[in-house]
């Protein structure tokens, strides 16, 4: 099973972009403290790359900013590649499953953080029907 929870902020703006079918793609990093400090008290922090997709991109997209703190639930990805100079590198990305926006709605001071649904539409009004009185070909 290839399953992973995390909690933290995020590094950076997320970068929302658009796969050559159409799907919307969304790339942000998270930093997640360790539950330990290191032997001189310091608190260690571990970065993760992220990425959504479709839907959900467009949300963290919409709703996220940096320094906003979220829980992602996903699974780890490893992508191999060679670099410019011909070494194989590793590439480790969270790709998420849900996106949870922990940091509390309006806590910038601005609307970016409103996570509340759009208002509804105005109701339509119905068309007016007409009478019709017509019952000359009416077989019975």
């Amino acid at each position: 099973m290839n399953k992973v929870f995390l909690i933290g902020n995020l590094t950076r703006d997320p970068e929302l972009s658009e796969t050559n079918s159409g799907v919307s793609v969304c790339r942000f990093a998270i930093a997640v403290n360790r539950r330990f400090s290191s032997q001189d008290a310091e608190r260690q922090t571990d970065f993760f790359n992220v990425t959504a997709f479709r839907g959900l991109a467009e949300n963290v997209n919409r709703f996220c900013k940096k320094g906003n703190k979220v829980a992602v639930v996903g699974s780890i990805q490893l992508r191999n590649y060679e670099d410019n100079a011909g070494q194989k590198r590793t590439f480790v990305d969270v790709v998420a499953d849900d996106v949870e926006f922990l940091t509390p709605k309006n806590a910038s001071g601005s609307d970016e953080g409103d996570y509340s649904a759009p208002a509804a539409p105005a109701p339509r009004k119905k068309p007016a029907l007409e009478a019709f009185d017509d019952d000359s070909d009416i077989p019975f």
